[in-house]
């Protein structure tokens, strides 16, 4: 937040803090002085009422580190000491300080339990959201920047300030940050590593409480997946990596390949619980992140397993050891249509570079004396480009690749079998 703020009984001044620097002139007072609507703010900066470093300013203005905001008395549409926190019962305390795995100036990294929400919602008492007053001790409060389902456990950011909400926000929608999910499944796939393809949408009728896939209207999910360890064809467990940030698309995917979550009974029906004393919670769990920190080195972390999903760990003989949920970063395989735009930016080029050799060939010979005539074609020779079939590839073409064959987009690529190291023999 702003510091070194005064204030009299004419103007209120403040001095734009580091978090705050770059951000638009409305944003900033929705962040610290949201009392304060949009229209009031418009009609002030209209009038010259707020001024930055003395001058009149626009709402979309954006300001810097160190300027000094002057804001008019009033505009308040209800009193709110700024900073004030709800107040929290010692339970919900007590919650909140045992989720917590690490935290710095920048974010406070929680390990979600299964069972309580990221945010709130109808007949939502208690959820993650409603308890970063806990860790506001001082400054703005703590803000969410990307969120889990109810049911799955695991490493949830959180930023401290609005400054570090931006940078971390802009990690995920860009997909630099890097998370890997643990989870056990139902049966074992015929491939035991690669990427699922398949375009996600709100399936009609359910409200967008659930979703499928949709090949004509669904939006682009692709998740990577590996097989660790096997329980004979019953189970096995399984690591996950999201490649794009859809809603329950981790669910949606297993579940459209036949190997729904075990306990995913809203994708998976019936199918996705096992008989005996396995939990018939949802075996899904956010293992580890690794993502950019403002402060230089990244931020690297792991979140322990719950009670249920260690368990059933454990009661399926699976080593825990075996896997250190370390993201893949290999090159995102490219789909069809990416296929399709690279080879048209390809030849492109090509033609390109042809049209310059074209010119050279021809500014680069000598010009005829003046008052002597050009001389005379030699037999045979012609002007312009030779007329015909083209011997070699086609503009764009790859060596080997038949005339009008298209490059295919494979769905799935993995290889059939795991390591002997880390995969059980296949009991009948």
């Amino acid at each position: 937040m702003s510091v070194d703020q005064t204030q009299d009984d004419r103007v209120r001044q403040f001095t734009v803090g580091p978090d705050d620097d770059g951000v638009r002139l409305d944003r900033w007072f929705k962040r610290h002085l949201p009392q304060i609507g949009f229209a009031t703010v418009s009609r002030w900066a209209r009038t010259g009422q707020i001024r930055v470093d003395g001058k009149r300013a626009k709402v979309d203005d954006r300001i810097t580190t160190g300027q000094v905001l002057r804001v008019p008395p009033g505009g308040e549409q209800a009193e709110r000491a700024p900073g004030q926190r709800r107040a929290l019962s010692e339970d919900e305390m007590a919650l909140a300080d045992s989720m917590v795995i690490t935290q710095d100036r920048a974010a406070i990294v929680l390990n979600k339990p299964p069972g309580l929400a990221t945010q709130g919602g109808t007949g939502m008492k208690q959820h993650v959201d409603g308890l970063l007053d806990a860790y506001a001790e001082t400054g703005p409060r703590p803000r969410l920047v990307h969120r889990l389902d109810k049911d799955t456990s695991g490493v949830l950011l959180i930023a401290r300030t609005p400054g570090s909400a931006a940078y971390f926000s802009k990690r995920f929608s860009g997909r630099s940050a890097k998370k890997v999910y643990w989870a056990l499944i139902v049966g074992v796939p015929d491939l035991f590593e690669g990427q699922i393809d398949a375009p996600i949408a709100k399936q009609p009728g359910t409200g967008g409480e659930k979703m499928h896939v949709d090949e004509e209207n669904g939006q682009t999910a692709r998740t990577r997946y590996r097989v660790i360890e096997r329980a004979g064809n019953r189970a096995c467990w399984v690591e996950l990596q999201p490649l794009t940030g859809r809603t329950h698309q981790l669910r949606v995917h297993m579940a459209a390949i036949g190997h729904p979550i075990v306990g995913d009974g809203k994708y998976g029906g019936q199918d996705a619980f096992l008989t005996g004393s396995i939990s018939r919670k949802l075996h899904l769990h956010a293992r580890r992140l690794v993502i950019d920190h403002p402060d230089g080195a990244p931020l690297d972390v792991t979140a322990d397993l719950p009670e249920h999903f260690a368990a059933s760990m454990a009661q399926m003989g699976f080593d825990i050891t075996l896997s250190d949920a370390l993201p893949d970063d290999s090159p995102t395989p490219m789909s069809r249509d990416q296929k399709k735009q690279a080879a048209r930016q390809h030849s492109k080029q090509i033609r390109k570079e042809r049209r310059g050799e074209r010119r050279e060939r021809i500014t680069g010979k000598e010009a005829p004396a003046k008052g002597r005539s050009k001389p005379a074609a030699k037999t045979g020779a012609k002007s312009g480009p030779k007329s015909g079939p083209r011997s070699g590839p086609k503009s764009g073409q790859k060596p080997g690749q038949k005339p009008g064959q298209k490059a295919g987009a494979r769905t799935v690529a993995a290889r059939r079998g795991p390591s002997k190291s880390n995969a059980g023999k296949r009991k009948d």
